[in-house]
């Protein structure tokens, strides 16, 4: 008879939880922080912001009120539109106004898919109207492959035993 390691045991292997990971369970890892810009202020500044935090998109938000975000797709768009000229315009022209959301007790999977069909990598997380934090595709593709490894973990301890 084959005595088995500690090794090879569920318990010591694999997340108790069979749900899946939440978005709070992304937040809680990389933490809330929000960028964020007014819908008055120009696209320049936005651009600027996006460059010297390494980041794809910034929240647009008047008054602690989450009006839209404004991503690189929406500049790169705008720009190829007006050429140069565009750079002088506002922020609350170019962006996406009434983003799609999320909350933090949302699951991954279903967050996951919500931004596959909507064609959208970024992604504000509001709890009771509040803003959060704000997730990327990156972020919720690397959550998921961790939970795909564990699941084909699970599998081959149930085949060997």
């Amino acid at each position: 008879m084959v005595q088995k390691s500690q090794s090879q045991s569920t318990a010591s292997n694999l997340r108790t939880d069979s749900a899946g990971a939440s978005i709070a369970t992304i937040l809680a890892e990389k933490g809330g922080a929000i960028v964020q810009i007014s819908t008055n202020a120009p696209l320049t500044e936005a651009m600027d912001m996006m460059g010297q935090n390494r980041i794809g998109s910034v929240l647009v938000v008047d008054e602690g009120v989450l009006k839209g975000i404004l991503s690189e797709r929406d500049v790169v768009r705008h720009l190829s539109e007006k050429g140069t000229d565009g750079l002088q315009t506002l922020v609350g022209d170019v962006m996406t106004a009434d983003p799609i959301t999320c909350r933090p007790s949302d699951p991954l999977i279903a967050v996951m898919q919500a931004m596959t069909d909507g064609n959208f990598r970024h992604m504000p997380v509001l709890d009771g109207g509040a803003m959060v934090g704000l997730i990327s595709i990156r972020d919720v593709v690397k959550h998921r492959l961790i939970e795909l490894e564990y699941d084909a973990l699970r599998m081959r301890q149930m085949i060997v035993g």
